[in-house]
């Protein structure tokens, strides 16, 4: 009778581990489509007064702050693009796999965790321009953009932490694959 009980404990922890896996898939899916989304609609126009000179008048230009004016951006936003894409298709496969019972599950894992430094390396890079956005490089002359363009760099801000939290998840989604591993070697 210890047999059958423990089959069932098995079989539940594994029909709760595929549920919880469907659900953060289903979830880092929808966070990288909308850090994507509010990269690529980013974009804020402000009227700057320039003085020349004391004897010339104001001039007022019309500046335009846009994601794809840094090269950072255009990175974060192809990784949160492409992490999109690979989300789908891993639910998909995922699902596949559960329906097929073959071993492929390690090849998830193994993009789950590609995936993931893809994410926080477009991350990181999103991160270091803004915090020049923010502050400036007063040692090479580079001014704060952020006063100027707050729109631009909220909306920004906000992709970046939608982004960080679908690396977060993708972390769990390889540790819950472990998990998973370790529980079927047994």
């Amino acid at each position: 009778m210890d047999g059958i009980g423990s089959s069932l404990k098995v079989v539940e922890s594994s029909r709760r581990i595929r549920y919880c896996d469907g659900l953060l898939r289903v979830l880092v899916l929808t966070l990288t489509l909308v850090a994507a989304i509010l990269t690529g609609v980013d974009k804020e126009t402000k009227i700057i007064p320039i003085t020349i000179t004391e004897t010339l008048p104001t001039l007022h230009v019309p500046v335009t702050a846009k994601w794809h004016y840094m090269s950072a951006f255009v990175y974060f936003l192809i990784s949160n693009a492409i992490a999109f894409s690979y989300a789908a298709a891993s639910l998909v496969a995922s699902m596949a796999v559960r329906a097929s019972k073959e071993k492929t599950g390690i090849v998830l894992v193994v993009l789950d965790m590609t995936i993931m430094g893809l994410l926080l390396s477009a991350n990181g890079a999103a991160i270091a321009v803004g915090v020049l956005s923010q502050y400036g490089n007063s040692h090479v002359q580079w001014k704060k953009v952020c006063n100027m363009f707050v729109g631009f760099c909220h909306q920004m801000t906000a992709a970046i932490i939608f982004s960080l939290v679908g690396s977060l998840i993708f972390f769990w989604l390889v540790a819950l694959a472990i998990l998973n591993l370790h529980k079927k070697s047994r």
